[in-house]
């Protein structure tokens, strides 16, 4: 699909999100050469409508947007681009440009982190050294994580319990690799049995 520049002027809108986490992390436009050197370089690169030049985010921050997918929408005239921080996306220190804190989807980079621990044979990574124990001794581990949390679930301590929760959850990750799933397989089965 090719985009259309001339629509809006030769800048298009271009949304920025979260590979992992899938938060919006900012807005900024590009033009045609912005968006080839994006392609390019794999940094995200915009035309900086206030310096009237192409401007690479994080050129003196060091807080770079590694891009991950390009996607046109419908109309041919915006790009939503995943993307991977290499810190605060906010000129201000936050996460977000829209002030948006939230825990929301970090079971994504959560998984990511895992892989890159599994993958990478990290040296004194529990996560690594679970995995390499095998299926059957990462099963176990989830077991007992399992009954923690139904044995928490029993007493009124909610932060021994939503303790136990991430713990589950983390070892539950671990699983999934194991199996070389992740957790978009699942979400996958759980939305076809919504239908």
């Amino acid at each position: 699909m090719t985009i259309d520049f001339e629509k809006s002027g030769g800048l298009i809108p271009v949304v920025i999100q979260h590979a992992h986490t899938l938060q919006v992390l900012m807005l900024g436009y590009m033009n045609e050469e912005a968006l080839e050197k994006t392609k390019a370089e794999r940094k995200v690169t915009f035309y900086s409508r206030s310096k009237q030049r192409l401007w690479t985010k994080g050129e003196t921050s060091g807080n770079f947007l590694t891009a991950d997918e390009i996607l046109i929408d419908c109309d041919s005239d915006t790009i939503l681009i995943k993307a991977i921080p290499a810190g605060p996306t906010c000129h201000t220190g936050s996460t977000s440009c829209f002030k948006e804190e939230t825990p929301k989807g970090f079971v994504y980079e959560l998984e990511s982190v895992i892989e890159q621990r599994i993958t990478e044979n990290t040296e004194g990574s529990y996560t690594s050294r679970l995995f390499n124990m095998g299926v059957n001794k990462v099963a176990q581990k989830v077991g007992e994580e399992a009954v923690e949390l139904v044995i928490e679930s029993k007493d009124d301590n909610i932060d021994l319990f939503r303790n136990e929760a991430a713990d589950l959850l983390y070892h539950y990750l671990i699983l999934l690799k194991t199996k070389d799933l992740k957790l978009e397989d699942i979400e996958e089965v759980l939305k076809g049995r919504h239908k």
